[in-house]
This record gives C-alpha cells, sequence and structure tokens, in this order.
C-alpha cells in the first residue's frame, strides 16, 4: 500500500488534527501488530492516513 497522496490532497480539515490523528492511529497500530498492519508490511503511517482519509476509525479531541 502506498501513502493515499490523493485523498490527501483533497483533505479540507484541519492540518493540525489530521496529523495528530494519524500519529496516535500509527502508533496503535505498531503496538497492536494487527493482520492488516502484517499486509502492509509493517508501513503503520500510510495504514493510519488510509483510515483516518476514508474515515474508517473516529477520532475526537478531548478538552
Amino acid at each position: 500500500m502506498s501513502m493515499p497522496l490523493d485523498d490527501l490532497l483533497e483533505y479540507n480539515g484541519n492540518a493540525y488534527e489530521f496529523t495528530v490523528a494519524v500519529n496516535r492511529r500509527a502508533y496503535q497500530l505498531a503496538i497492536l501488530k494487527t493482520p492488516e498492519v502484517e499486509k502492509n508490511n509493517g508501513k503503520v503511517v500510510s495504514l493510519a492516513m488510509q483510515q483516518v482519509l476514508t474515515k474508517q476509525i473516529d477520532y475526537r479531541f478531548e478538552d
């Protein structure tokens, strides 16, 4: 899987929130080591980006 650059270019949300969400999700994926991570050759950042961009996962920031 490569980086979803086309989806990233079309993203209109807050770049800071996106970056934090991808960073935290990539950390989770690295710890969990799910079959999906193994299928992606351990490339957790691109997988996290895809999951956030396609709204496969939800995220929220707490005050």
